[in-house]
């Protein structure tokens, strides 16, 4: 029996990762096709958002393929010191077209000096990158010039957090608990943030939980938003 379930599940892993390769060839299609006409000179409107778009999706299809290998060990999940503030930097290059495209100011604060953390690096990214991703498509439905997002570190007790943050008390603990009590039975498990299916989100929750890590509502200063509390290298620490 329990090998019978142990042969479906791991079907049902690959069918996941076929799909999941399988839709990435349109994006990465139209990726060209739009990266094609700029270097052509072409300026016709919308080619900047269609590339902007078909890269987003491809990231969002490559990290929540990471989530699935990670989450299936099918991926070796090794820690090393990493710096949390070089990861956010590098997350903020990556959504930065995104944000232009819908009009979300994204800021970066990474002053302060914490030392690395024990992690996996390309998973953090990920993580990073994907829960920002939706918060900036979030954000950029509302039509507010007023909403900013922020990638920011900073530490707290129990360790140093990444996190991604807003100007609106709506990233807070009911919305997250609430969307992963209707993740894969709501089309809008976020209803309250965003009228889609806030997938980003749900890959970095995966992501942070195959690290050992737990993604939850943070606050810095007086923006909300939700991040993952890290434990400072070791190995590097002076006596």
């Amino acid at each position: 029996m329990n090998s019978a379930k142990e042969n479906d599940s791991l079907e049902s892993y690959h069918l996941l990762v076929n799909v999941a390769e399988q839709l990435k060839l349109p994006f990465l299609q139209i990726l060209k096709t739009a990266e094609l006409a700029r270097l052509k000179g072409e300026t016709a409107s919308g080619y900047s958002d269609i590339e902007s778009s078909a890269s987003y999706a491809l990231t969002l299809l490559d990290n929540y393929l990471l989530a699935l290998q990670l989450s299936q060990q099918k991926l070796k999940l090794e820690q090393e010191p990493v710096s949390v503030s070089a990861v956010l930097y590098d997350s903020g290059q990556l959504l930065d077209q995104l944000a232009k495209q819908y009009g979300v100011d994204l800021e970066l604060n990474i002053a302060g000096r914490y030392g690395p953390v024990m992690a996996h690096r390309q998973g953090l990214m990920s993580a990073v990158v994907s829960l920002g991703s939706s918060l900036i498509e979030a954000l950029g439905a509302q039509h507010n010039p007023k909403l900013r997002l922020l990638l920011a570190t900073h530490r707290c007790r129990y360790g140093v957090v990444a996190g991604v943050y807003a100007n609106t008390a709506e990233l807070n603990t009911d919305l997250l608990r609430n969307g992963r009590k209707l993740s894969g039975q709501s089309r809008q498990p976020l209803a309250n943030l965003t009228y889609n299916s806030g997938a980003g989100i749900f890959v970095a929750d995966s992501i942070f939980k195959a690290m050992s890590l737990n993604l939850q509502a943070s606050r810095h200063h007086s923006l909300y938003g939700f991040g993952a509390v890290m434990q400072p290298s070791k190995q590097l620490q002076l006596v």
